[in-house]
């Protein structure tokens, strides 16, 4: 069952197995849920995100160098799920602002690799104990067995939908931010 509190979609019990009715409906569900909570999250990673002088992609881009240590533009790209003029631009930036720095690829001598600095990674982990931070306080009221059961339907969720998309199993382009019975399908 959905219900609507501060204008923002709650899922209040969501059976197991059902019929393609109960599917529709719980898929409508999360739509909706995750829209609200990416909406809600983009807005507060661009003002946090944004006093440490470096954009919500440029974050991305660093906290992926990061935590998955010297890739090429290519596999950065992928990552973040740009394209690669984009994902050229993010990088310059950081490069010039002294966060990353390009190295030759240690398996191929023509390619470059993108290393994340000692300035980046301090930035890096600023930002992430600014928001794990925020983070607390939200789950604060919670009980134990709850905080864990949300973080793991989350990781699932993203798990799933990041294999879905490198797949290239995702929505077409007419469907995409197409209208629909409550508002539009961005988000």
């Amino acid at each position: 069952m959905v219900g609507t509190t501060n204008n923002m979609t709650s899922i209040t019990s969501v059976p197991r197995k059902g019929s393609e009715t109960d599917l529709d409906r719980d898929a409508q569900a999360l739509q909706a849920a995750v829209a609200d909570l990416v909406r809600v999250y983009q807005f507060r990673d661009r003002d946090r995100i944004c006093c440490h002088d470096i954009s919500v992609t440029q974050c991305h881009a660093l906290e992926a160098l990061v935590e998955h240590g010297p890739m090429r533009l290519s596999e950065l790209t992928e990552r973040l799920f740009l394209d690669k003029s984009t994902t050229s631009r993010v990088v310059q930036t950081l490069v010039k602002k002294g966060y990353v720095e390009q190295r030759p690829d240690t398996t191929d001598g023509r390619a470059t690799a993108l290393h994340p600095t000692a300035r980046g990674r301090r930035l890096c982990e600023r930002i992430t104990d600014d928001l794990v931070e925020q983070q607390k306080q939200l789950l604060q009221d919670l009980d134990a067995e709850i905080r864990a059961g949300v973080v793991n339907v989350i990781r699932r969720v993203a798990r799933a939908a990041d294999s879905r998309f490198r797949s290239g199993v995702s929505v077409g382009a007419d469907a995409c931010c197409a209208p629909s019975g409550s508002g539009t399908a961005c988000g």
